[in-house]
């Protein structure tokens, strides 16, 4: 028996629809855009490539037919202008909001343009979805919005106060999707993603994510620190159980719409467990390291313990057959590999897999 993913892939490439997805140069907008296009939807990118790459549209271009290719049309634009956003959204069944500036330690070093893209932009899509009528809108909330909250796992009604500005701008895109409900009669769903990480995930800059980062640092015999005593844990989440979960949402019946729910696996792992993991899943890709993790003082902001529940998710959006962390990490590392070191990541052959999305 078929899941709900399942028909629903079947029924979008029976009868395509148009897509935007905002933040489509970047890292979960590009697998977005990858995964709609191989189901020969129509896709609207909007992008400013100030955290998204050219070269991320590339990867996806030499994955997809070149009839695949020519559904897509890519806006260069900023979530800030409210022009923009309008000409964005025309026509647009779905849009799938993953413009961000992501990042806690970017948000305490510069929360003003943290606030500016992640509320600001995020209400002047919401204004030109309305007024656009479209079908859905789906976008990125965050785990970080449990903040202090010391319960685990993490469920969705249950938050604390946030830990740091970034923090801060996801609450508040939760906040204007209920008001938006309420009194414009705008349906929203929000996604809490949980430590995401896959393909296209820059492994450069001073924010990289931790997976990318010390994947690269393992592959170039460089130093791999961990914050604090290596305890702290983290629910990672494959990319495409985002691309499930956005997908599934975007779809929810009404009665599961107005809601947020946690996008993870609903596992916990230390960042010492994933030290020995990713030393594991490069083994196996024939790389090897004898490194020794450095550890250095915590990070201001960050939260000590992540863990999600995901009934809510699996009851009311279908949101099943989540790829675990080992499986994922297989799947990702010949990408990491590839592109380890490399400030302009350059798209690949696309390698076998474990598993089909």
């Amino acid at each position: 028996m078929t899941d709900r993913f399942d028909r629903i892939r079947q029924q979008l490439v029976e009868e395509p629809k148009k897509w935007l997805i905002t933040g489509v140069a970047g890292f979960i907008g590009s697998n977005l855009l990858e995964a709609l296009l191989k189901l020969d939807q129509w896709v609207v990118g909007l992008d400013n490539f100030a955290t998204g790459y050219q070269h991320n549209l590339d990867e996806v271009r030499s994955l997809v037919t070149s009839e695949q290719w020519s559904r897509f049309r890519f806006i260069e634009g900023d979530v800030r202008n409210s022009d923009d956003c309008a000409a964005a959204v025309t026509g647009v069944d779905h849009v799938l909001h993953e413009a961000a500036l992501g990042s806690v330690p970017r948000s305490v070093h510069d929360p003003i343009t943290t606030h500016d893209v992640n509320s600001g932009g995020f209400l002047r899509m919401m204004v030109a979805a309305r007024d656009a009528g479209v079908a859905s809108f789906t976008y990125a909330a965050s785990s970080s919005t449990y903040g202090d909250h010391p319960g685990l796992p993490k469920v969705e009604d249950l938050i604390g106060r946030p830990l740091s500005p970034y923090a801060v701008t996801k609450f508040d895109n939760e906040l204007y999707a209920d008001v938006f409900a309420r009194v414009y009669g705008f349906g929203s769903v929000g996604l809490r993603y949980f430590n995401v990480f896959g393909k296209r995930q820059d492994p450069n800059g001073a924010y990289a994510a931790v997976i990318p980062l010390w994947t690269a640092a393992l592959i170039q015999g460089d130093d791999v620190y961990i914050n604090g005593d290596g305890e702290t844990s983290r629910d990672f989440c494959f990319v495409d159980n985002v691309v499930r979960a956005n997908l599934l949402a975007a779809t929810a019946e009404a009665s599961a719409r107005n809601q947020v729910y946690n996008v993870a696996v609903g596992d916990r792992t230390t960042l010492n467990q994933l030290y020995e993991r990713l030393k594991q899943a490069l083994a196996a890709h024939g790389v090897f390291s004898d490194k020794t993790p450095v550890y250095r003082e915590s990070r201001l902001g960050d939260i000590r313990h992540s863990q999600a529940s995901v009934e809510k998710a699996e009851t009311l959006l279908g949101y099943t057959k989540r790829v675990r962390l080992a499986d994922g990490l297989f799947e990702a590392m010949p990408w990491y590999i590839r592109n380890a070191g490399s400030s302009s990541a350059s798209a690949g052959t696309e390698q076998p897999t474990r598993r089909q999305l």
